[in-house]
């Protein structure tokens, strides 16, 4: 009787312990631009804190005419912003952390674009946390809103 209990006691904590959070639904008719926005920004967080960067540059404009500047670096094109976040943050000896944009603030420029600030924080398994700025300009796409300009800065 005692391990059967103690079996199932193992069970349930194995059962829980592989429980994730899901990803947001994408499937919601958000009611503004601007929360359609912000949905494209939070599937991207999740995204980011599952290691799962093909669905985090989701969000972004699949295109060669797609620019990133980040580290006094400029990457032309979707691919190119992809191998730089496979190289800085899936190297080897490198780590993604967990991931939190806060202080959104998006001003719609026209119909079909915005221009979008906000902070990024990465939380990372040593305690360290950088952390920076970053603009983004969004434009409409029949398939959703995507990024076609990241400009990110971390502090010193």
């Amino acid at each position: 009787m005692r391990q059967s209990f103690a079996f199932f006691i193992l069970l349930i904590c194995a059962c829980a312990a592989t429980q994730t959070t899901p990803p947001p639904r994408l499937d919601i008719q958000p009611s503004s631009p601007e929360a359609a926005i912000e949905l494209v920004l939070h599937a991207q967080q999740a995204a980011w804190n599952r290691g799962d960067l093909d669905a985090f540059m989701a969000g972004y404009w699949k295109s060669e005419k797609l620019t990133f500047f980040s580290s006094a670096r400029e990457n032309a094109g979707w691919q190119d912003a992809l191998d730089h976040y496979r190289a800085t943050y899936q190297g080897p000896g490198h780590e993604m952390g967990q991931l939190e944009f806060s202080g959104l603030r998006i001003e719609m420029l026209a119909a079909d674009a915005a221009f979008v600030r906000g902070r990024w924080e990465l939380t990372m398994v040593t305690g360290k946390k950088p952390h920076g700025l970053f603009t983004l300009v969004f434009r409409r796409f029949p398939e959703g809103w995507k990024i076609v300009h990241d400009h990110s800065s971390a502090a010193e």
